[in-house]
């Protein structure tokens, strides 16, 4: 069963409209790909999925319930995380301050920092009292998805994961993905440019292009070398 299904969804920016009717699924236990060159509405669609942009028509289910055109915070309190691109996490404030900020949407009895996410970042248990615009690029985007975590996620929203990232924290954060793949309890939905990144990762995959579905389907269904035709400029 699909944890998160999207019904001809669309999308407007006053009178452009960016999404054209786009149907979507992604399942726990998987990582779900959203591929395509820039300026073809990948952002658009998470901000869509995430309320951060409210959505223009069509039926968005998550975990069998049908959800209205809620905010980002009310999103949040259903089970969607994001970790946007370019990260926005609060430099003034400590890391683990920055954590701290996502038992917003957690009943008062969850505020509390679970042991697994600094097993996973352990960087950030190292760097607890350090400000959060002291760190790295690719410490703040630990730090991003760590915070993303605490919310406890049915569907986890990674947009450009990698971008500005230097390679050894690039391949870190393919692992963590990897391993939370593999505990079968979220599903990730992951916006890419990297091509070879995401389809390491990648169980299923939907190409956009102009706003529409170009093409989807499995790994399996997917020739790699169509794949990688499609999102090339």
């Amino acid at each position: 069963m699909s944890m998160l299904r999207t019904e001809a969804l669309t999308l407007h920016y006053g009178g452009s409209q960016i999404l054209h009717g786009i149907d979507f699924e992604a399942k726990a236990g998987e990582v779900t790909c959203i591929l395509g060159t820039n300026g073809v509405g990948k952002t658009s669609f998470l901000k869509a999925l995430a309320g951060t942009h409210p959505r223009s028509g069509g039926r968005l289910v998550l975990d069998g319930e049908e959800l209205g055109r809620l905010p980002a915070q009310a999103m949040a309190r259903k089970g969607l995380s994001v970790v946007p691109q370019g990260r926005m996490i609060f430099p003034l404030l400590s890391v683990r301050e920055n954590l701290e900020t996502a038992f917003a949407v957690l009943p008062r009895s969850e505020h509390r920092i679970p042991d697994h996410i600094y097993t996973l970042f352990p960087i950030l248990k190292d760097m607890s009292h350090r400000r959060g615009g002291d760190l790295s690029g690719g410490q703040q985007q630990q730090l991003a998805i760590a915070r993303a975590l605490i919310m406890r996620p049915k569907v986890l929203l990674l947009d450009e994961p990698t971008e500005g990232i230097q390679p050894n924290i690039i391949q870190q954060i393919g692992h963590v993905i990897e391993l939370l793949k593999a505990e079968h309890d979220i599903a990730i939905v992951l916006v890419e440019q990297y091509f070879e990144f995401a389809y390491n990762l990648g169980d299923r995959f939907f190409v956009l292009k102009r706003g529409n579905v170009a093409l989807s389907g499995t790994r399996e269904t997917l020739p790699y070398e169509d794949l990688r035709g499609s999102v090339s400029v």
